[in-house]
């Protein structure tokens, strides 16, 4: 580790006093302060690998300095003396719904240390609240949105945006890019016109595209038109299936009931876990190339799939249930219904395909693909801020290392000076046991430091929120 000098700390802050018009924490200065924060005896844990025994300053919600325990600070500084704490960088769950929920969704994530999120089905409201956070109005994590949900004809989704023509997708992307979309979400029925169109405009309008892998067009072609990511391990399974070909003209040939497209869409699921029976190591490798060579990433949501593919009633007596508001129960015992396996030959068909699934991407971060770290929250029993820990377990038990899975949930995060200071003070070591990430002992981020008697005050706060009205929920957070 390179110290860093006093008179470099003092630089800094007086470059950040300058730019706040404000005095300084220091030595003969006067006036206004910038609180300055430092995080002493702490071993650092991030994407640059493992720093013992260091200090980390922070002011104005960025890091100003690291270096080791003796390192000079300035006068007035807040010490935190976290001889024996590990720190990383803040968490992301890169696929929420329900951050509308501001007094339950926000807090949740921040008190699990997740620092910023991506918010799946993006409305106006939405946008608002991303640029309430983002202007300080709103104590919350950094909020990315998608444009409200693009799909084809015959959609499950009763408020998914239709788009059945090449037009009708280029003019959604152009809604999107109007209404302040941060990306546009596809999903599952388009068909290759529409979705080659919508790719089209996306890169005329400068902005990406990510979400489902269509039902009609290959995970390879899909990231060859520049898909960023895909979610829920869908089309994966086909795309490294030797039955490929065979499975996809089963698709093509699958008779569709719009008052039912939900039966068509499970049936494409069936075929999903056919195909894992007939993985090819060599597919998967030709796979992999085409989505490094594209920058295109996967977010399987693990969590989320877990639950689709277990009995409906395995996680109904989550005691984490109280974080959220009553109707949910309701609403989520009810949504599995059509999923849930039933007979003993169902259910263990399921944790077959699931297992496989888990394997399927490991091998694909093995052979260099960006997995990132999902839950889905908002679905049944996947809960806001906690399951990213969730998550992270699942993708050790599915083969990557504590380390890789970190880097997966910080999206390579590292503490150095200049970085925005969000980060999380953990009581164990992550690279130890994953599970140490859940063994949180502080949280940074926006400038605030919520130890664990502030971490406690809003897991009360949010658990006493779930008791009021949904209209009251939706108040700004904090």
């Amino acid at each position: 580790m390179t110290d860093t000098t006093r008179r470099e700390v003092l630089g800094w802050l007086a470059g950040l006093g300058a730019a706040a018009g404000v005095g300084l924490l220091a030595p003969g200065r006067a006036g206004a302060s910038v609180s300055v924060t430092a995080l002493r005896g702490v071993t650092i844990v991030d994407s640059a690998g493992t720093r013992p025994n260091a200090t980390i300053v922070l002011a104005d919600n960025k890091v100003l300095a690291v270096g080791s325990c003796d390192l000079p600070l300035p006068r007035g500084c807040t010490v935190l003396d976290l001889a024996g704490k590990f720190v990383i960088p803040g968490l992301w769950d890169m696929h929420v719904h329900g951050a509308y929920l501001e007094r339950i969704t926000l807090p949740l994530c921040l008190v699990n240390g997740v620092t910023g999120i991506r918010e799946m089905w993006g409305v106006p409201q939405l946008y608002d609240l991303r640029d309430r956070i983002a202007r300080g109005e709103v104590f919350g994590p950094r909020l990315t949105v998608a444009s409200t949900i693009i799909d084809g004809p015959h959609s499950t989704l009763p408020f998914a945006l239709i788009a059945g023509t090449p037009e009708e997708g280029r003019q959604a992307v152009r809604d999107a890019k109007a209404q302040g979309a941060d990306f546009v979400k596809v999903y599952s029925y388009l068909d290759r016109a529409t979705l080659t169109a919508i790719a089209d405009e996306c890169a005329k309008q400068d902005i990406t595209f990510a979400g489902h892998c269509s039902n009609h067009v290959p995970l390879g072609d899909a990231s060859d038109l520049g898909q960023r990511t895909f979610e829920h391990m869908y089309g994966l399974s086909l795309a490294t299936s030797s039955a490929e070909t065979e499975l996809r003209q089963a698709i093509a040939d699958l008779p569709l009931d719009p008052a039912n497209s939900f039966a068509w869409f499970k049936q494409v699921l069936e075929f999903e876990r056919r195909a894992t029976l007939t993985h090819r190591r060599s597919k998967a490798i030709q796979l992999a190339k085409r989505l490094r060579r594209n920058n295109s990433a996967l977010c399987p949501t693990m969590v989320a799939m877990r639950v689709y593919a277990s009995p409906a009633d395995r996680f109904a007596n989550d005691p984490r249930l109280k974080y959220l508001p009553a109707f949910y129960q309701d609403f989520w015992r009810d949504g599995l219904k059509p999923w849930a396996p039933v007979t003993p030959e169902e259910i263990k068909q399921q944790a077959e395909f699931f297992k496989r699934r888990m394997d399927q991407v490991a091998e694909m971060h093995d052979l260099g693909v960006e997995v990132l770290v999902g839950t889905d929250a908002g679905n049944p029993y996947v809960f806001s801020g906690f399951s990213v820990h969730d998550e992270l377990e699942l993708l050790v038990e599915a083969g990557l290392s504590p380390k890789a899975a970190l880097n997966a949930g910080t999206r390579n995060g590292a503490v150095h000076p200049g970085a925005d200071a969000n980060l999380v003070v953990l009581d164990g070591n992550p690279l130890g046991n994953i599970r140490n990430t859940q063994r949180i002992h502080t949280v940074l981020t926006r400038g605030r430091v919520l130890g664990p008697a502030e971490r406690r005050q809003l897991l009360a706060d949010v658990e006493k929120a779930a008791q009021e009205p949904i209209g009251a929920v939706q108040a700004r957070c904090c």
